[in-house]
């Protein structure tokens, strides 16, 4: 059990939730998640196993992909639909105007991450400060929208927006819908949230609660499990011989010209074994090749 699962998260858990379950189907304490869902929120969550919570942060940073849909010219104090009602004002748009300002918001943006996140601000969480009915400054933060289309539009005094989003780690959906409906002269919240991508690693593949309920009940929860080599698909593999493999596990240093990289790369590399099992991610920098996390054997 030192592994991923992919779950596809119902509506109304948390991510903690899906966390203690599968802490308690799989009969393991080491647990986490790559990124949190929002209750109100669906879809894939990467749940990390044994030494493989430890490979999270890389899984994390991957680019994320989501559909949504927000109702424009409604505005609640969460920016969902869990949020209570804040303001309603009719929003006279069309589909064609939504495509004409999302290009304002593709590539590099800065965001304010709202106030019911999990960012922290003095110490504290802004959720933990927002269930006080407080608010505070909060500083804005670059993201990255690396796609950004409009998928379906459903006209009214409150239109129904729906949106597919491929973006950085970071990224507040709910954020993204309100400034686009800011940017037409109104609010907007979600009333739908699903991720359906985490770099690679599809919601298709992902398995429901139900699902892996069952499969544990037959004692069939492993073969469920991705190996971290596969789960970490994104990062470029290079392969060690058998006279490195030690050397690795060991946390050494290693110069790049004894491994097939190429010259002048710099960035993470997934270093395999001999079978192609994952010995450690590293970092390539300067000519060297240096651990950033080892995985015990």
């Amino acid at each position: 059990m030192n592994g991923f699962l992919l779950v596809d998260k119902p509506q109304g858990w948390t991510s903690h939730d899906v966390v203690a379950k599968v802490r308690g189907l799989a009969k393991i304490k080491k647990v986490g998640h790559a990124g949190t869902l929002d209750p109100m929120a669906t879809g894939l969550l990467v749940i990390g196993l044994g030494h493989a919570t430890r490979l999270l942060r890389f899984v994390q940073a991957f680019p994320k992909e989501y559909t949504t849909t927000a109702v424009f010219g409604v505005a609640t104090d969460t920016l969902d639909a869990d949020g209570a009602i804040l303001e309603r004002e009719p929003m006279d748009v069309s589909g064609d105007d939504v495509v004409t300002v999302l290009d304002r918001f593709r590539g590099e943006i800065m965001q304010t991450p709202p106030m019911v996140s999990a960012r922290k601000v003095g110490g504290q969480r802004l959720y933990e400060l927002a269930r006080k009915g407080e608010t505070v400054e909060r500083e804005a933060r670059p993201v990255t929208i690396h796609e950004l289309e409009l998928t379906d539009f459903a006209p009214s005094d409150y239109p129904e927006v729906s949106l597919r989003v491929v973006c950085s780690t970071g990224t507040y959906i709910r954020t993204l819908a309100d400034d686009v409906a800011a940017a037409l002269g109104g609010r907007a919240h979600l009333c739908r949230l699903r991720r359906v991508r985490n770099g690679s690693l599809d919601v298709g593949a992902a398995a429901t609660i139900e699902t892996l309920a069952a499969a544990a009940e037959e004692e069939a929860l492993g073969p469920r499990v991705i190996a971290p080599a596969a789960a970490l698909g994104d990062l470029p593999a290079v392969s060690v011989g058998a006279d490195l493999v030690r050397a690795v596990g060991n946390g050494r240093r290693i110069d790049d010209g004894l491994l097939d990289i190429a010259p002048g790369f710099s960035g993470l590399v997934r270093v395999l074994d001999p079978a192609g099992d994952l010995l450690a991610v590293s970092n390539v920098v300067g000519g060297r090749v240096i651990p950033e996390v080892v995985v015990p054997q």
